[in-house]
């Protein structure tokens, strides 16, 4: 095994214990998190969340992100082990979050629980398998453009692979927040944040809220273009290895 190999394993293993660790210590928050806000349990329905906790808590999410893209900066030696070592931290923290949840408060009672994922710029919900699907991708993706790279492979994403990656992202996404953009354009409450927060009759329809159906259809759409870009640019630079 080369010097190139034993890092990349090194880095690896070091990102898992951190994404590991990191999740348990988002699942803690959460669990002081629910005790304050839903003694009586998680559910759909929800009850408003204080607008102080509500900004504390886009701090916390906010944060995370910032320390998950700083591990990436610093482990990575070029653009895209930047991120492809965040994108496996970020996996890998989502995974043992819900792990760790599991753990400490018994849920969620399965994959199919909805839950929010996350509230920039609007509050995402789906059921727990899509993040955890969205999770393992990230993984694999990074792995593989971390292993090529560690091999020798000269990667370079073109523009048009470029496009279905972000365009299929961008396909999660919506789904991910269709429902509280159609909340929030057809009550009218188009405003500044914290207008929005401290608006009484946009947390009176949230509070009726209750997610039934997830656009699955369009989330496999999103999932295709990112997995079709990852088997395209694998093909591309095995071929043009094979050549040389």
């Amino acid at each position: 095994m080369d010097q190139s190999v034993r890092r990349i394993n090194k880095n690896f293993f070091l990102l898992t214990i951190f994404g590991v660790a990191m999740g348990f210590l988002e699942a803690i928050v959460v669990v002081y998190l629910r005790e304050l806000c839903y003694p009586q349990g998680f559910t759909f329905p929800l009850s408003p969340m204080p607008s102080n906790i509500l900004v504390v808590e886009l701090l916390r999410e906010i944060s995370t992100i910032v320390m998950l893209v700083s591990i990436g900066l610093i482990t990575g030696e070029n653009f895209l082990q930047k991120l492809s070592y965040f994108l496996y931290s970020f996996g890998v923290w989502d995974i043992f979050y819900y792990v760790a949840l599991k753990l400490l408060l018994n849920w969620p009672p399965s994959l199919m629980t909805w839950d929010i994922l996350f509230l920039i710029p609007v509050a995402w919900v789906s059921p727990v398998l899509a993040p955890i699907i969205c999770s393992l991708t990230m993984i694999v993706m990074s792995g593989v453009i971390v292993w090529l790279q560690g091999k020798g492979y000269g990667i370079k994403i073109k523009s048009l692979e470029w496009i279905l990656l972000i365009g299929g992202a961008f396909i999660i996404f919506c789904t991910f927040i269709q429902d509280f953009s159609r909340i929030i354009i057809k009550g009218g409450f188009l405003s500044s944040f914290f207008t929005l927060v401290n608006n009484q009759c946009f947390w009176e329809v949230v509070s009726q809220y209750k997610p039934s159906n997830f656009n699955w259809c369009l989330f496999c759409v999103g999932e295709f273009f990112i997995l079709l870009t990852l088997f395209i640019v694998f093909r591309r630079v095995k071929s043009a290895s094979y050549k040389n």
